[in-house]
């Protein structure tokens, strides 16, 4: 694949991921809006992240990494019965073993939620523990239902078609967003219409994919295949995986459990830092990530090292140039971004300044975050699962320690900073090994890239700086004043970066040919 097809498969998944993210940034308004920052939002906060961090590990995350490289190398390789048989065995081996644990999770919620929600029986809030076990009922089954998802994503994704799976997310938002508005206000507990909302979507979601299967020929019958090989294959790539990919998310899970022994509130604050992260997370770096590894297993099968390195170079590149820009936006108007999108309703003054507080703790680690999701796919591409997971081990050991020793100082401020540290050690470790392996040879325009991005980035610092109002204003202004502050603070804060950028030499046929 070209590095021109590259970059519009990158348009387009970073197109669909922005308004899955915008939709997504509307649902937690109306959340905040309607719940705020209060017991009842910090128990389906706890309910909703334990079946997606399960999604990360089976569905987008582990399986994703696992299944693409071998379904890759079978199209490369293999006839099209191969591939279609490698298809319907993976297909329903995954939806067998993803059943029982699905009836596991459901009956076992009671123990999630002691596990996960610990710090709500210490402190002896045993309504919340009750109410986070009855909504994981309801939202456990969407592990079945979006790994499900995924793996026909990764089909699609295989041959070339993006813009599906990277669409899927919407419907979530679109039904989080109808019930929160329309059926919260009907129910005693409002949080139950939330739940029974992911149900449902987990299941628009899994059939939206199935029209997209049939026409490209790979809507085939599921069949059990736990001795295939190919198979085997999957599942020995997986199981590391599952841990390796996902250092992040167990990183915010634990995150969520020393948090749950902290002030109310501190849960969502955290949460709503994390989902400010995850707009160019989502928007750019996973983008990136998941239009190169289909490429980067493909130029493997066929052991063209030298194509493998430039294609990494290229998204680091596109990284380091998106990434050090949105790092400095949302540090420097993290309040801002806080109080103009949040501060409403139910959500006060006082905790949009906490949120921020922990928003500017989690943008030190966002080059990072970015950097892990392109860096993993070179193991992933090679069919390398092992390393990135000893890398992650080494990961999560330093979150915790620094998680302990700055909680209680610093309460969900030092999570933040704990979790950025972690994932700064992870993508040095993923780059080294790269280098050492030789998958990845630095060109020698890496200097210059670096010193371009350094340079624009604080231009577009100074400008922002200058333009915006003082925290005092910010406070004081009305919504509508507070938003277009802030759209125009953002908007020439980009032009200065993009006009910085071509003053020091940069074009666009850099960026499709770099």
């Amino acid at each position: 694949m070209k590095k021109v097809s590259l970059l519009k498969s990158g348009i387009v998944v970073s197109a669909m991921t922005l308004l899955s993210r915008v939709l997504g940034l509307v649902r937690d308004i109306v959340i905040a809006n309607v719940l705020g920052a209060q017991a009842a939002t910090d128990v389906f906060l706890v309910a909703q992240k334990i079946p997606n961090f399960l999604r990360r590990l089976f569905g987008e995350g582990a399986f994703a990494q696992a299944f693409v490289p071998v379904l890759s190398e079978y199209q490369q390789l293999q006839d099209r019965q191969a591939v279609l048989n490698l298809v319907s065995k993976v297909s329903g081996t995954l939806g067998g073993i993803l059943l029982v644990v699905t009836l596991l999770g459901v009956v076992g919620s009671p123990l999630l939620a002691g596990i996960f929600g610990y710090g709500f029986i210490e402190k002896g809030e045993t309504e919340k523990y009750y109410l986070v076990s009855e909504l994981l009922k309801v939202t456990f089954p969407y592990i079945l239902f979006i790994s499900l998802t995924a793996f026909a994503g990764s089909v699609l994704n295989s041959l070339g078609r993006f813009a599906v799976p990277a669409f899927a997310p919407v419907l979530l938002n679109i039904c989080i967003i109808f019930a929160a508005v329309w059926i919260s206000p009907l129910l005693e507990e409002p949080v139950r219409a939330l739940a029974w909302a992911i149900f449902v979507a987990g299941i628009l979601q899994l059939l939206l994919h199935l029209p997209f299967l049939w026409r490209q020929g790979y809507l085939v019958k599921p069949q059990w295949g736990w001795r295939d090989s190919g198979v085997r294959k999957v599942l020995k790539l997986m199981i590391p995986a599952l841990f390796g990919v996902s250092v992040a998310q167990i990183n915010l899970l634990l995150d969520t459990v020393i948090a749950s022994f902290l002030v109310t509130g501190s849960i969502t604050w955290l949460y709503l830092s994390d989902r400010m992260l995850e707009f160019p997370l989502g928007i750019f770096g996973i983008a990136i990530a998941t239009v190169i590894l289909p490429s980067l297993s493909r130029q493997h099968a066929q052991n063209d090292a030298a194509t493998m390195s430039r294609m990494l170079n290229w998204a680091l590149h596109m990284v380091l140039l998106i990434g050090l820009p949105a790092a400095v936006g949302l540090f420097i108007l993290a309040e801002p971004v806080m109080l103009s999108v949040f501060q409403h309703g139910n959500f006060s003054l006082y905790d949009a300044s906490m949120a921020a507080l922990s928003l500017q703790a989690y943008v030190f680690g966002l080059l990072s975050f970015m950097f892990i999701k392109v860096l993993a796919t070179g193991y992933f591409s090679r069919q390398n699962t092992r390393t990135p997971v000893k890398i992650g081990i080494i990961a999560m050991v330093i979150n915790m320690v620094v998680n302990l020793l700055l909680f209680k100082p610093y309460g969900h401020v030092g999570l933040a900073i704990a979790t950025a540290v972690s994932a700064t050690m992870n993508a040095s470790l993923l780059w080294v090994g790269l280098i050492r392996n030789q998958t990845l040879q630095m060109d020698r325009q890496w200097w210059w890239w670096g010193l371009r991005a350094v340079l624009a980035a604080t231009v577009m610092f100074a400008v922002i700086e200058w333009l915006q109002p003082t925290l005092e204003q910010w406070q004081l202004s009305s919504l509508w004043q507070r938003g277009w502050q802030l759209a125009l603070c953002i908007s020439l804060g980009v032009v200065s970066y993009l006009f910085s950028l071509w003053a020091l030499g940069l074009r666009l046929r850099d960026v499709k040919s770099s």
